[in-house]
């Protein structure tokens, strides 16, 4: 069975009421990064998630569709992008999505922001998330360490990850 979920544009990012923002440098040029993110099963390097595919063929852009299944794989959403900005002339990326559908009851609102740009010594992530839990959910003081903890894993796996392309 699925959730649907409620659309929401960029502004959501800075207001929701759970979000956890990953801002780091990473070892890699921006084009290299961006083509980690946006490659079919991307995020394989993640832990919490069993797949990530792309539903729409590329080239991608606003609009693109893409559907992930959480470790271990029973929880699934699917995305609609509503950002996708590739400026090869400054070498920054980014795109945005929220889920318009979920297979488990309770999540409202769900979405990513992910920017890739140029740093002193490779590029600069800044990946946002935010989200917001429909009906009775869990108290603020419960659900920002558990939110902490998930998203500390993503960006844990995530400097990993890049950290074996600089060798």
């Amino acid at each position: 069975m699925a959730y649907d979920l409620e659309p929401f544009d960029e502004s959501y990012f800075d207001i929701a009421p759970m979000s956890y923002t990953i801002d780091v440098n990473i070892p890699v040029s921006p084009e290299t990064a961006w083509a980690e993110f946006t490659r079919q099963n991307t995020l394989d390097w993640c832990r919490a998630l069993n797949s990530v595919e792309y539903t729409s063929t590329p080239p991608h852009h606003v609009g693109t569709t893409r559907s992930v299944a959480l470790a271990p794989g029973f929880i699934k959403m699917d995305e609609l992008f509503f950002v996708w900005s590739e400026d090869s002339a400054t070498s920054t990326y980014k795109h945005a999505f929220h889920g318009v559908r979920a297979s488990v009851p309770g999540l409202k609102k769900f979405g990513e922001y992910t920017e890739v740009s140029p740093a002193a010594n490779g590029s600069r992530l800044i990946w946002k998330f935010a989200m917001e839990l429909g009906g009775v959910g869990l108290p603020p003081f419960l659900s920002g360490p558990i939110a902490n903890g998930a998203f500390g894993t993503v960006k844990t796996d995530t400097i990993k990850h890049f950290a074996t392309f600089a060798g």
